[in-house]
C-alpha cells in the first residue's frame, strides 16, 4: 500500500487502500491523507451527525464541506453547543 505524507498529521503515514470519497475531493483525500488521519475525520463526522449539526437537504453539502476544511482549510469545529459525552 505505501506510505504518504498527511496533510492532517503533518507526517507519513500509512496510505489509504482506495479513494474514500467520490470526485476531486476523494482524489486530493487519497493523495494527501493517511489512514490514520481519515479515521479522525470519520470520528468527527460521526459528532456532527449525532449532534444533528448535519441533517436536513443540505446535510451532505455540509458535511462534504467540513470535511474539505477538517483537512485542507482552517479545520471543521464542533457546534457551538457540543458537549463531549464523558
Amino acid at each position: 500500500t505505501g506510505t504518504v505524507h498527511c496533510i492532517k498529521l503533518g507526517r507519513e503515514g500509512q496510505k489509504l487502500k482506495r479513494q474514500p470519497y467520490p470526485g476531486e475531493l476523494g482524489e486530493r483525500i487519497l493523495e494527501n491523507v493517511s489512514q490514520e488521519g481519515w479515521k479522525m475525520w470519520l470520528g468527527h463526522q460521526t459528532m456532527l451527525i449525532s449532534t444533528g449539526f448535519s441533517h436536513g437537504s443540505e446535510g451532505k453539502a455540509f458535511l462534504e464541506q467540513e470535511m474539505e476544511n477538517f483537512f485542507f482549510g482552517g479545520g471543521s469545529a464542533p457546534p457551538p453547543d457540543y458537549q463531549p459525552e464523558e
